[in-house]
């Protein structure tokens, strides 16, 4: 038993009738590959039972102190009911991607019930092609990007046949009841209260270090000089690499949301990504980046809402060890039961003003480096630190009003983009293969009320699209305009009289103004969208 994180506290904080803060993803399933050639609810449940000792995030549950006094504590419930958390349906006919996205945002928009381990599992047929899907939620303070691909990990097999898992040991007797009394609560909130001052001034501090580099407060006058004096009075005299401005210019995305949510799923190839980055001399993540900026510069061209400054995005960092690329076992951070956050965040503009994607490119490129070498000699806690400077029992109650207010008085970012590595061979859940994997994020009304996340899986890169339709009510077309996106950049080496060079910082192709794109391909995996409410 151990009680939450600062940080991983305020993501039930958070939380209102307008806002969860659960992430999820969505398999896309072929079930003809399994020995039966069927997945079915019961086979799901049996493997549930089988592996959850090898997922702690699902066997865990709150444990509330009086009166919201002090954060709650994890306590360990072996004996879930799982068949409380496994629900199962069937698509309405034809069974495509709007009519899955249909059920994906209506699930998506409820929040969870925290009276049992945070998670939900939806095993959803009907799919067109005899496929099926699997949708699961987890809520934010219990995961984080690398372990909930821990707990995908412990459920998926590289083969059809399901490998074998040795059973946990026996638990020894309980020495003492795990859930600590009414008092011993009490007391250790009083004990809190009291030292919570000091540990404030502490996060305090090292905040004013990345005063220039934390959203909002970056624009305040002089927030580079009140960093580096700060880093100066702590002993730290390097001097601080120059960052874009971070200021969030005013869009439609940002705003106060509604408890309503659209979802969106498409593909495209990552041998095209690769290509576009070997080509560039860049990471990856360099063109994902630019394939996000360029879909939300499209969108806001078309509504005329195009603002003069880049669009300013967080990007989750995950601060533990990932797991295996192949199913088999979790991390060691996973493997000692251990749940929650271990993640910071880098800012960075997207270069949405900027008119040709050659230069667009360039400029994300050069932006997320700049985030990099900032992000090197930050305090990565910083987060954990703006959450801790916040007494537990006013964070309850003023945090959706906070979040609430920023997003009437103006955003600190506009979105959240985050891109999750993922396994290169394909996976299997209870024989039947894993075509796809969409995940799904958190839009709230000081993030933005749209968020981008995808994940590489068997020679893909997954889009998962979550957006409010009060802030942005046509989702389906970010996809569209994803796969526009890509074939822009594809043009660009196209249009090159010889082929950049494969490594270095080699010069990026002649810049082009926007054009209309080559005919688009469809993606690998449709484009969907639908809206649910709470």
């Amino acid at each position: 038993m151990r009680q939450l994180t600062a940080l991983d506290a305020q993501f039930l904080s958070v939380e209102s009738a307008t806002t969860a803060t659960h992430v999820a993803g969505v398999a896309i399933l072929d079930p003809s590959t399994s020995p039966s050639g069927a997945l079915t609810r019961e086979a799901l449940l049996a493997l549930l039972r089988e592996r959850l000792h090898l997922a702690p995030p699902l066997r865990m549950r709150l444990a509330d102190v009086p009166f919201g006094l002090d954060r709650p504590y994890w306590l360990d419930d072996p004996d879930v009911d799982l068949d409380a958390h496994v629900h199962e349906t069937t698509l309405p006919a034809p069974g495509g991607e709007r009519e899955l996205a249909a059920y994906v945002a209506g699930v998506h928009a409820r929040r969870l019930d925290r009276a049992r381990p945070l998670w939900e599992a939806h095993l959803v047929h009907g799919l067109e092609g005899g496929r099926c899907a699997l949708y699961i939620k987890v809520h934010h303070c219990a995961i984080d990007g690398v372990s909930g691909s821990e707990i995908l990990t412990a459920l998926l097999d590289p083969s059809p046949q399901p490998r074998r898992v040795e059973a946990p040991p026996a638990p020894p007797a309980p020495a003492s009841p795990q859930v600590p009394g009414l008092l011993a609560m009490l007391a250790g909130a009083i004990t809190r209260s009291i030292v919570q001052p000091v540990e404030a001034l502490c996060s305090l501090a090292r905040t004013a270090a990345d005063l220039d580099a934390i959203p909002v407060v970056a624009a305040l006058p002089d927030a580079r000089l009140v960093a580096q004096a700060a880093r100066a009075l702590a002993g730290d005299a390097r001097p601080l690499p120059e960052t874009p401005p971070l200021i969030a210019p005013r869009t439609p995305f940002n705003g106060p949301i509604s408890g309503e949510r659209e979802v969106a799923l498409g593909s495209v190839p990552l041998a095209e990504v690769r290509r576009v980055a070997r080509a560039f001399g860049m990471g990856p993540n360099d063109v994902v980046m630019t394939l996000c900026a360029s879909a939300l510069r499209r969108w806001l061209l078309a509504h005329d809402a195009l603002p003069d400054r880049p669009l300013v995005a967080a990007v989750p960092v995950a601060l533990r060890s990932r797991p295996s690329a192949g199913a088999g076992g979790p991390s060691p951070d996973a493997a000692d039961g251990r749940v929650g956050n271990r993640i910071s965040a880098m800012i960075t503009p997207l270069a949405t003003d900027v008119a040709s994607p050659g230069e667009r490119l360039a400029a994300v490129r050069s932006a997320l480096a700049a985030a990099k070498r900032r992000f090197a000699v930050s305090h990565r806690t910083w987060l954990d630190d703006v959450c801790a400077m916040v007494p537990s029992a006013f964070a309850a109650l003023a945090t959706p009003v906070v979040f609430r207010l920023a997003g009437v008085a103006g955003a600190g970012v506009n979105l959240i983009v985050s891109n999750v590595p993922g396994p290169r061979l394909p996976l299997y859940l209870c024989g039947a293969r894993m075509l796809a994997y969409h995940p799904l994020s958190v839009v709230t009304d000081a993030t933005g009320g749209i968020s981008i996340t995808c994940a590489s899986y068997d020679g893909r890169l997954d889009f998962g699209v979550v957006a409010c339709p009060s802030r942005l009510p046509d989702v389906r077309s970010m996809i569209g305009y994803l796969r526009e996106a890509m074939d822009e950049l594809l043009a660009l080496l196209d249009d090159s009289p010889d082929d950049p060079a494969p490594h270095g910082d080699a010069p990026l192709a002649p810049p082009r103004e926007e054009h209309e794109p080559r005919q688009r391909r469809a993606p690998a995996i449709s484009s969907a969208t639908a809206s649910g409410s709470m």
